[in-house]
């Protein structure tokens, strides 16, 4: 199935603004996932250059298939997965990655590290911790839940791995924005 890889797709909403352009423009798509639209049949060179225009005017870029759609693949996988899913990984990230991208990962990491400056582990870390800051703000998982759904070993692995990237603890990082989130009645 032919594929159009595409960077800076990161959420739902990118999928949806993607669909939107697509469907403006009339061209018929097979599925548009984070970081790629496939196709029955791919368009031809003037409407995929029309795509590329609408899609550069709301922030997204086509991707060659090569280096840069593969470090871009990595990405998303990693953020559908993090940001995403609520299921709990049962397998290492690194089989994850193999598995999902056909690659082995020894080539995967050393290729992320090269163009991306961190490797797949930091880059890991810190999706983690975004997803950390979103759930310990929303104030609805026990940092045990959040341990649990993110695969760290335990609550206290988490704290020390979040007050590394942040400088504080999830519990000050809570109370923190519960400061933040009082209203004018409140004061």
């Amino acid at each position: 199935m032919p594929l159009i890889y595409v960077k800076n797709m990161v959420c739902p909403r990118c999928i949806a603004a993607v669909k939107e352009s697509m469907d403006h423009l009339n061209i018929p798509y097979s599925e548009v996932k984070l970081g790629s639209i496939s196709f029955a049949e791919l368009p031809g060179k003037d409407m995929q250059k029309e795509l590329e225009e609408l899609l550069q005017s709301r922030g997204f870029e086509f991707l060659e298939e090569g280096k840069s759609a593969l470090i871009s693949q990595i990405k998303s996988t990693l953020i559908e997965q993090i940001q995403h899913s609520e299921d709990v990984m049962t397998e290492n990230y690194s089989s994850f990655i193999a598995d999902r991208l056909n690659h082995e990962y020894t080539y995967l990491s050393k290729l992320f590290s090269q163009v991306e400056g961190i490797t797949i582990e930091k880059y890991i870390t810190k999706l983690k911790i975004e997803r950390v800051k979103e759930l310990v703000t929303y104030n609805e998982k026990s940092l045990s839940e959040i341990a649990d759904l993110l695969s760290y070993s335990s609550v206290a692995y988490l704290s020390s791995q979040f007050k590394k990237e942040t400088g504080m603890t999830p519990s000050y990082f809570r109370k923190q924005k519960e400061l933040k989130r009082k209203g004018l009645d409140e004061i």
